[in-house]
């Protein structure tokens, strides 16, 4: 996932991106408001974290200016103002969630999963396709019984794809969702980590999940002899 995180103390804009980061998102950052607005207008994000105090535009102006422009991506306010009325401002202004500084960076990921579960796109505990299955809590993935050894860029790549298992995902979406603004979209890095996900998930393997659709994109799905198939998914208790 795609998150734009807004906040102009550059320390804790590196740590709460190197933070994401390591949890498999991708980071665009920005340091004051109107480059917040910017970013948000012209990219797809999943999420926005938006501090309130920003300079040239602060995060109340930018959350009602990204409201106006109809982006509806959830919202989650930082900010060291902890009074009723400073959070009731916030969520006024079109934010979905409120987090007081200081936090616990645990804290800001689930509060970023609960925003992403209350807009429609929820995760289940497990991914599958075919025998291939992929644990979206512990970011891990087997292929039967053979465990799989993946970067955090790698993991985002494949979770992506069995996301949206059964049909082609093209280039331009995986360099949307999973890369940030510092990616060269004409490089040939997807291409890539596309090749050593192969090597890792079908690699000695009787059938192969992932396919190259010359021009267009790839596609994770099990072999049928019918249509396309679709990822199915298994809940994991807690």
């Amino acid at each position: 996932m795609r998150i734009l995180l807004a906040e102009d103390d550059r320390q804790l804009r590196e740590s709460i991106a190197r933070g994401l980061r390591e949890a498999s998102y991708a980071v665009d950052d920005a340091p004051d408001g109107a480059k917040a607005l910017y970013l948000a207008a012209v990219n797809d994000y999943d999420a926005i974290v938006l501090d309130i105090v920003l300079p040239e535009k602060d995060g109340l102006q930018v959350c009602r200016d990204i409201r106006r422009k109809g982006i509806n991506a959830p919202i989650l306010m930082l900010t060291a103002r902890d009074s009723v009325d400073d959070k009731i401002t916030g969520l006024d202004a079109g934010a979905d969630d409120y987090l007081t500084k200081p936090f616990d960076f645990g804290e800001l990921l689930a509060r970023l999963r609960a925003l992403v579960r209350r807009r429609g796109d929820v995760l289940p505990g497990e991914l599958a396709v075919a025998d291939l299955v992929v644990d979206t809590r512990r970011h891990s993935a087997r292929r039967g019984a053979r465990e799989i050894i993946l970067t955090t860029k790698e993991y985002a790549l494949l979770e992506h794809l069995v996301r949206h298992a059964g049909r082609i995902v093209t280039r331009a979406e995986i360099n949307a969702h999973v890369w940030d603004d510092n990616h060269d979209p004409f490089s040939n890095l997807i291409d890539v980590y596309v090749s050593r996900l192969r090597r890792k998930i079908d690699g000695g393997e009787r059938i192969a999940l992932i396919s190259t659709r010359r021009g267009v994109g790839y596609m994770l799905s099990a072999p049928t002899s019918g249509s396309s198939s679709v990822a199915s998914t298994r809940d994991v208790p807690g």
